[in-house]
């Protein structure tokens, strides 16, 4: 399975849920801040990560976007590309 590069950022309302959520998100995380991480994810394992993300949320005032990277991202200030064996790590 080729994995692609995602961006997945949230805005939790409750604190319960925010740590339920940052749990989950952080499980397959490589990098990121905060609440923006970044994950290579197989089609399989990004299923199973939006499944158990959208469980733990309230729809009615919960947001998580889950992005993909493109090859030719645009990068500013520090933002790096490094080559990856499964393809490029934005940094």
């Amino acid at each position: 399975m080729k994995s692609r590069l995602y961006l997945i950022c949230y805005d939790i309302a409750d604190k319960k849920r925010l740590y339920r959520v940052r749990k989950i998100a952080y499980s397959f995380a490589f990098g990121g801040q905060k609440s923006a991480i970044e994950s290579y994810l197989s089609q399989k394992e990004l299923e199973i990560l939006a499944k158990r993300l959208f469980f733990r949320m309230n729809s009615d005032e919960d947001k998580i976007n889950i992005i993909e990277i493109e090859k030719n991202a645009i990068l500013l200030g520090k933002a790096k590309q490094l080559p990856f064996d499964k393809g490029t790590i934005v940094l």
